[in-house]
């Protein structure tokens, strides 16, 4: 039974209008005030260039030592945004409002040799990308505990534009950044936790903000590499006007170790005007995106232990797909005597046609059990915010006010495909969902070493389904949430900081399960409808220290509720709503540059993570498997969270200035996780070295080699188990001739299903500047 959340008190609101009155009335002076005496630590940023000058900045903090001009990677001081850290019109960066919180800058991200563009979010502590299906499927993510899948509680946006797509045909929160080009990545902000107002829908764990660089020397740069992988780039921008315009395009292939070839085509394309500073400034931004490709799926371990498939096999060849992806934005950011504001609004048109065969012959056992699944989407919003600086009884304060709004013109369909060709439709929806979202937060420097921020946030959504097929699977759903955030900071003592934050937070689930009252597949079968929104609720104390010269370190303890769990169901090929969870786990966060020349980080992360409650659906199902132990084992009810991983590290060293040879060596490490509830079958940790060498000449050449796979491990990118059937399976005899009951036919063999990390892999780039 789920657990029943007191709904908190809503005090901060009365704190939020008297802030606002006593800041009209100030004229923003006593928090100008504040700037000479402010002494919180610079935030933790990795990368950036030489400081900048910013127009009317919002808060300053403490300037430290310039760096060298010849560093490669500067680190520190970041107490002044660098020029290419922060995109135009993105806004004034915040303080710092957790230990978790940093900023990563392109310049460090690439720096990092990675197979696909998704993983490029490494540079994130904790955090873990992987593939499970073909190059065009938006990657899996690792964070804190939990399983993403494609993108659920862990919001990301691009330019200010959310990547995550909701009642998705694929799976709630689908993030694809396939259409990402690293090359253009400025900086990477990083939030973790239901702390901030700011951040609503799928930003429960964390949230992964990049900005866009907005000039560049001219760049010609091409890659080829084991298994086919060639990739082409070219990237220039020109003052135009008062601004500057900004022009990238991308093509690549890639067929992979795989028996069936991946196959990749993909073709991406940047048109970028900007003009002004961050926080005083505008930019247009177009994109266009295009991918095909063949996927070898997730296979079952028996299979591969028969002989009857490679480990680079496919059970069916035919799995794959085609995505494209269109979208205009736009952003803008102005300063005042008051403070600051920005706003941004976008469209994005994106297309999806996705087929798999999770569980291979369970539900056909003659033309196998391939589907279909087809996203067809239109989706367009605008945000504003507006910050005011002042003073609350002579105490520096700081108020923001924002607005945030999106809607989503869907069409969804479900059919049983044989090799990509139309058996019969299982569902077909059209769906338009709309939200809207308010918040406010308000801090104040209550001395010089403390300081508090309370905010309250306000989510209200809507959809309509009309199911093509069953009425009765159409209708309307709206759903409402208030969740008020807290988060206080301690110094800095000795160069140390401390922090805390608590706050209730939530995340929307499939608007079709929310209306869905009978079964696509069994029309008589009734099904109970899910919420719209589920609640989150989190807490985290953390410590922040740089009192080693050159090492920046931070410890994080957090505890996390969620209502409703959302789990990937094997024989559906999505997610699924399900019970409440908690999970609590320490991240340890370390950066540490001793000369100009070296780059060293090491994180580690550790999660407890169970739900909670009892699963009497699972014993009943467990109980119906009885006499087959192929089928029962792995069912029986428990509390562990499937691929719920209790460990994830990373470290790395990086080495070299900007001319002459460099070098990066990089490990990360998925620790074993249960993949049941029952923890019956546990996937095998993951552990994977990459390295790259270069030489980088002062005319702007570059010859790197990266090195994928280092050490050749055999090793899985992702581990399921659920139960599916093979034509080579015992019981699918029994099933076919009638003697096995339903119920284990339903169920199939128990097993381990993998997807195996791609072997040594060598990539040469030739890069130049003009």
């Amino acid at each position: 039974m789920r657990p029943k959340w007191r709904e908190p008190c809503r005090g901060g609101g009365a704190l939020t209008a008297l802030s606002a009155l006593v800041l009209l009335a100030d004229d923003g002076r006593a928090f100008a005030q504040s700037e000479s005496t402010s002494r919180e630590l610079p935030p933790i940023q990795i990368g950036g260039g030489e400081a900048a000058e910013r127009k009317k900045p919002v808060a300053s903090r403490r300037a430290g030592k310039p760096s060298p001009a010849d560093h490669r990677i500067p680190v520190y001081p970041a107490a002044a945004q660098a020029s290419d850290m922060r995109s135009v019109a993105s806004g004034a960066k915040g303080q710092l409002g957790m230990a978790s919180e940093i900023s990563v800058s392109g310049e460090e991200i690439n720096a990092r040799p990675f197979a696909r563009p998704g993983e490029a979010l490494e540079a994130v502590p904790g955090l873990i990308v992987t593939q499970h299906s073909g190059e065009g499927k938006a990657n899996q993510y690792f964070l804190r505990g939990y399983n993403l899948d494609h993108g659920t509680d862990l919001a990301i946006t691009v330019d200010g534009v959310p990547v995550n797509m909701r009642t998705h045909a694929h799976g709630q929160g689908y993030a694809d950044l396939n259409w990402l080009i690293p090359e253009a990545i400025a900086a990477v902000d990083v939030r973790k936790g239901p702390y901030f107002a700011d951040e609503g829908d799928f930003a429960s764990v964390g949230s992964v903000h990049i900005d866009l660089i907005d000039r560049t020397r001219g760049i010609a740069q091409v890659t080829a590499g084991s298994f086919g992988y060639r990739r082409l780039l070219g990237m220039d921008s020109a003052k135009v006007g008062d601004g500057s315009l900004l022009v990238a395009g991308e093509i690549g292939t890639y067929n992979g170790p795989w028996d069936n070839p991946d196959n990749v085509r993909k073709l991406n394309g940047l048109v970028r005007y900007s003009q002004g500073t961050a926080t005083d400034g505008v930019s247009v931004t177009g994109m266009a995106y295009a991918n095909k490709w063949n996927s070898t799926d997730q296979v079952p371990q028996r299979a591969i232990a028969s002989g009857f498939l490679d480990r680079f096999g496919a059970e069916d060849p035919s799995d794959g797909g085609n995505t494209n992806r269109f979208a205009l934005s736009s952003r803008i950011a102005q300063s005042d005597d008051l403070g600051s504001w920005k706003a941004n609004a976008y469209v994005v048109k994106s297309q999806l046609d996705l087929f798999n065969n999770f569980t291979y012959y369970l539900s056909d056992p003659v033309l196998g059990d391939q589907f279909h699944q087809h996203d067809d989407r239109l989706m367009a919003g605008a945000n504003i915010s507006r910050t005011l600086n002042g003073a609350l009884a002579g105490l520096p304060m700081q108020t923001t006010f924002g607005l945030q709004s999106r809607y989503d013109a869907i069409d969804l369909a479900l059919t049983n495909t044989f090799q990509r060709g139309f058996l019969a439709s299982v569902r077909s929806d059209k769906v338009g969902e709309g939200s809207v979202g308010v918040y406010a937060e308000n801090t104040v420097r209550w001395t010089d070493w403390l300081r508090t921020t309370v905010g309250w946030r306000g989510d209200y959504y809507a959809a309509d389904v009309t199911s093509r097929f069953n009425a009765n699977n159409s209708g309307r759903t709206d759903a409402a949430l208030g969740s008020p955030k807290f988060r206080m900071v301690l110094g800095p003592f000795n160069q140390t900081e401390f922090f805390f934050g608590a706050g209730y937070g939530m995340h929307s689930n499939d608007a079709r399960g929310a209306t869905t009252t009978e079964d696509p597949s069994d029309p008589a079968t009734r099904l109970t409808p899910s919420p719209l929104l589920v609640r989150t609720k989190g807490a985290e104390v953390g410590v922040r220290s740089r009192i080693v010269p050159g090492l920046d370190t931070s410890l994080s303890l957090f505890i996390l509720d969620q209502d409703s769990e959302i789990l990937f169901s094997g024989d559906a090929g999505d997610t699924s709503a399900t019970r409440a969870s908690r999970r609590y786990g320490f991240e340890w966060t370390n950066h540490y540059r001793p000369r100009s020349w070296i780059d060293i980080d090491a994180d580690l992360a550790m999660t407890h993570a169970r739900f909670r409650g009892y699963d009497s659906e699972q014993a009943d199902v467990y109980a119906s498997l009885a006499g087959y132990p192929k089928a029962q084992i792995g069912n029986a009810p428990g509390n562990y969270i499937p691929n719920s991983p209790a460990m994830v590290a990373s470290a790395g060293v990086t080495l070299g200035e900007r001319t002459g040879w460099f070098g990066t060596l990089r490990w990360r490490y998925l620790a074993s996780s249960p993949l049941t509830e029952d923890n019956a079958f546990r996937s095998s940790a993951t552990s994977i070295f990459n390295g790259r060498l270069g030489y980088r000449i002062d005319n702007g050449w570059r010859l790197q080699l990266d090195v994928l796979n280092l050490l050749n491990t055999r090793a899985n990118q992702i581990s399921y188990a659920y139960g599916s059937l093979l034509k080579t399976d015992t019981l699918y005899n029994l099933c076919a001739s009638g003697t096995a009951p339903t119920s284990v036919c339903q169920n199939g063999v128990m097993d381990y299903v993998l997807h195996p990390v791609e072997p040594l892999t060598f990539r040469l780039t030739i890069a130049g500047t003009f």
